[in-house]
């Protein structure tokens, strides 16, 4: 097995803790939706979303039918970056400890055009990463074998010298498939990357 160079992580569900309820309801009643009708329209089409095939009033259009309001665009971007904004800081602390050893690192995320401006304006947050792939830039999502091309070319390695994180089954096949390792991530408790070499998260070694 290659020594691993360089660490690739997904956003939603790694870099940030999935929704809780509360936040799902707050956006919920902002479209006016009950919330199991609204979480199921708001997946529906949420890859030619990602993908950057859809403007966010098409998007919000095809979530809310005949409800949608233009007027009512901005509170309901903004409920939805506010879905993602729960960042966890453990799984940051151990990004500045691969960056200390040595190791590139890098976001690798399907996410839409608002999204990703929200990230690239926020303070600090790109600074954690040597290169960012976010799908409505490049056209395409995973599992697509490009997308995971441009960020091993954007870290500088050889595909098997990075290491995917990903809480997705399908998207963590995508990576194995381009020949980059991959794990499976469910939640930081359960994160263990040993046997790849990288550095014991501190707060494990503390235990």
């Amino acid at each position: 097995m290659s020594p691993v160079r360089a660490v690739i992580f997904d956003f939603g569900g790694v870099l940030c803790l999935h929704p809780d309820e509360p936040r799902w309801r707050r956006v919920a009643k902002t479209a006016g939706l009950p919330i199991s009708e609204f979480m199921s329209a708001f997946w529906a089409n949420r890859i030619n979303y990602d993908a950057g095939r859809l403007e966010p009033a098409d998007y919000w259009r095809g979530v809310l039918g005949r409800a949608f309001h233009e007027s009512k665009l901005p509170e309901l971007i903004r409920g939805e970056i506010e879905l993602w904004n729960q960042y966890d800081q453990r799984i940051f602390e151990w990004i500045a400890q691969l960056r200390s050893a040595g190791l590139r690192t890098a976001i690798l995320s399907n996410l839409p055009r608002v999204l990703g401006e929200e990230l690239r304006r926020t303070r600090g947050f790109l600074e954690h990463f040597d290169h960012v792939t976010f799908s409505y830039e490049l056209g395409v999502v995973k599992p697509q074998p490009e997308i995971y091309l441009d960020a091993i070319r954007g870290v500088g390695v050889e595909p098997p010298e990075a290491l995917f994180l990903d809480d997705r089954p399908d998207n963590v096949e995508g990576s194995i498939e381009v020949g980059m390792p991959a794990l499976l991530y469910t939640t930081w408790e359960n994160f263990s990357p040993s046997g790849y070499g990288l550095p014991v998260p501190a707060e494990a070694r503390r235990q």
